[in-house]
């Protein structure tokens, strides 16, 4: 598990690596965990919780409701007794289990992902789970007494969120991508063009370093790169 620290003294743990990537933020007496990895990821996610003495969490938070970020949310909100926020125009997904619309960006992945739709999508459902909180441009945490807030960065999916903790460090789910040489695009988004102005919402909240759920940590210096590439003039 890989941590980062902010200068206020947050703590950001990686609990989850390799096919998702899932994480713990430590702030004061609160414990926030964003997305909860694919159902398979359930016992790893749990034993590692508990490794680090964690046995309740104040918030799950889901970046969107596909079934590799959401599938293990049910058992979160029971066993960790969190309360789940999810952007409001994903709720009913999360509630029935379902996957939010998406689509390739190339040619490949566009058959890919319609070749999932058509023959393996029941494979991809996971356990339905209520809401406690819905997002809609922003959820702060800020009277909780966290310098921490919920941005909604559409483009992957209609209702993608990133989490900001300390104008340092953002979560941003598959808003971006870790895993391709001197690239953050994802090869899967609903609307390309709305998640590459998501891009520049992310880069004016002020954040150095860029958490994907799919990879490695982006910098500014390459999301910044990439924007000016693709964004519309």
């Amino acid at each position: 598990m890989k941590t980062w620290h902010t200068k206020s003294g947050y703590t950001l743990t990686r609990i989850l690596s390799g096919r998702s990537n899932a994480f713990l933020i430590t702030g004061g007496d609160k414990n926030i965990l964003v997305d909860t990895g694919p159902g398979m990821m359930w016992n790893t996610l749990n034993k590692r919780l508990v490794n680090l003495n964690i046995h309740t969490l104040d918030y799950l938070v889901l970046t969107h409701s596909h079934f590799d970020h959401a599938a293990n949310a049910k058992r979160i909100r029971l066993l960790f007794g969190a309360k789940v926020i999810i952007h409001q125009s994903e709720s009913d997904c999360l509630g029935n289990g379902i996957n939010s619309v998406t689509k390739g960006t190339n040619f490949l992945y566009r058959f890919f992902v319609g070749f999932l739709n058509k023959s393996i999508a029941g494979f991809l459902t996971f356990d339905p789970c209520d809401h406690d909180y819905i997002v809609n441009s922003e959820f702060s945490f800020r009277e909780q007494g966290l310098n921490v807030y919920i941005l909604h960065t559409p483009g992957h999916t209609a209702g993608s969120v990133s989490v900001i903790i300390d104008d340092e460090i953002a979560l941003v789910g598959d808003c971006m991508f870790g895993i391709f040489k001197n690239s953050i695009f994802p090869p899967v988004a609903a609307e390309p063009e709305i998640m590459v102005n998501s891009w520049g919402k992310l880069l004016d909240t002020g954040c150095n370093i860029f958490l994907p759920s799919h990879g490695s940590a982006d910098t500014r210096s390459l999301v910044e790169r990439e924007y000016n590439k693709r964004k519309k003039a």
